[in-house]
């Protein structure tokens, strides 16, 4: 005798929607529509940037103000505690580049400040701290 053999349960088939209609240019042939975002924060005339590294900190000095744009806003607001070039570009959901700008603006306004990272090598050393904390507790 054998066992009776088990039927796999399978979700109900939904119809799959009509693709959408594409782009058709008006003087041209259609073209496939582009998925990516273009970004439109300008910068300063002249061109130039901040000299800013991925893990560069930035402090906001200010709160937004009423004139300024939602991004500038956004990393005023975001800036209270120091964050990281990269954290800031992750959370507004912008590209490295379109942020550099965003904070050349916002660093010549002086409504921020970068900062280097701090780096390990330059803390002091753990046995040298140990010293200077066992050298106090005997006073």
């Amino acid at each position: 005798m054998t066992p009776p053999r088990r039927k796999r349960r399978r979700p109900p088939q939904l119809p799959t929607p009509p693709p959408p209609p594409p782009a058709k240019a008006a003087d041209g042939p259609e073209r496939p529509r582009n998925p990516e975002r273009l970004y439109t924060i300008a910068g300063p005339a002249d061109g130039a940037r901040a000299e800013l590294d991925l893990v560069t900190l930035i402090v906001a000095h200010f709160a937004p103000t009423p004139s300024a744009s939602p991004e500038q806003a956004a990393v005023l607001r975001l800036c209270t505690a120091p964050l990281s070039v990269a954290e800031l570009s992750a959370y507004l959901n912008l590209p490295f580049s379109a942020t550099t700008v965003l904070l050349t603006e916002l660093i010549t306004a002086e409504l921020v400040q970068a900062r280097a990272p701090i780096v390990r090598q330059a803390l002091p050393d753990r046995s040298l701290l140990e010293a200077v904390m066992h050298g106090l507790q005997r006073l």
